[in-house]
């Protein structure tokens, strides 16, 4: 039974798949483009996809810091990564964005700029530069809870 089962199955999806490979016609797509302001209804977006701040405001998650390995490398507005630098990375603030990142753990904050996009591990909200993360120590952890103000 079990062996007729997988055998229809498998000669439905590869009916399908002949199916839907021999049409022509072109099928619209019915995706909308939704801005990360009508996601949770703060800030908005620029044409770049980037999200304008909204000083004063505040974020809440899990931080990392980048390895010593990306010391030189190209972030993403095309300066190099520099681990001495009070620097982070936000998947969507606009880059020159002045945070103040607060160490939950330890009370510790530190002020620093966007200059890259990340990070790309579900869950993290900012990537800390080396010398921002050894400010409000959170190396020896490596990831941290943290809260995030948007200063300018």
């Amino acid at each position: 039974m079990k062996v007729l089962l997988k055998y229809l199955m498998m000669s439905i999806i590869a009916a399908s798949f002949v199916a839907c490979s021999s049409s022509r016609t072109a099928v619209p797509s019915k995706t909308k483009t939704i801005r990360y302001d009508q996601i949770n209804g703060k800030g908005s977006t620029t044409n770049s996809g980037s999200k304008t701040s909204s000083k004063g405001e505040i974020l809440k998650g899990k931080a990392s810091y980048y390895a010593d390995k990306f010391h030189g490398k190209k972030t993403a507005s095309g300066e190099p990564y520099d681990k001495k630098a009070y620097t982070c990375a936000h998947k969507t603030l606009q880059f020159g964005t002045m945070l103040k990142v607060k160490n939950m753990s330890n009370g510790k904050s530190v002020k620093v700029r966007v200059n890259d996009r990340g990070p790309f591990v579900a869950g993290r909200i900012i990537d800390l530069s080396g010398a921002a993360a050894d400010a409000i120590d959170m190396k020896k952890a490596g990831v941290v809870d943290v809260e995030v103000e948007i200063l300018k």
